[in-house]
């Protein structure tokens, strides 16, 4: 399992509202280069996002489905990568003063990730995670339309 935190010097509002909008998400998933709306309003229980991923000439496809959504606290998903198999995200955001402190917890689920996960495994997803991290704060705390409401 790979848990990883940061502080993201803005409301807790600000960024669920990130995490609420289902077309930012390639904004701040490592990889991602496009999402867009496949079932439901994201983020309700039960709706989910495509997204592609490029690596050069290379892309796949997959899809990210909430799983649970408290909102402006929780956001729990489960993402398939096709023959990569599926894996769990939760996303966990708490107050921090005037600020917020944001939680990733990832695992595989099904398929090979699942079946090869161990140590180094988690080792990767830990630096994928403080890259997503530092993407996510960026997007939040540079963020025109945010720093408006702020």
């Amino acid at each position: 399992m790979a848990v990883r935190h940061r502080l993201i010097e803005r409301r807790v509002a600000d960024v669920w509202a990130v995490l609420a909008d289902g077309s930012r998400y390639g904004d701040w998933v490592v990889g991602t280069s496009d999402s867009h709306p496949e079932n439901g309003a994201w983020p309700e229980v039960g709706s989910s996002i495509t997204y592609t991923i490029r690596l050069g000439r290379w892309s796949v496809s997959g899809s990210t489905t909430v799983r649970r959504c408290e909102k402006p606290n929780v956001l729990e998903l489960e993402v398939d990568s096709g023959r990569l198999g599926t894996a769990r995200i939760a996303v966990e955001i708490r107050p921090w003063g005037e600020n917020a402190l944001v939680i990733i917890d990832e695992h595989p689920l099904r398929g090979p990730g699942g079946t090869l996960h161990n140590t180094v495994v988690d080792a990767l997803i830990q630096l994928r995670h403080r890259t997503m991290l530092a993407r996510l704060a960026d997007v939040v705390e540079h963020s025109p339309a945010l720093r408006a409401a702020v």
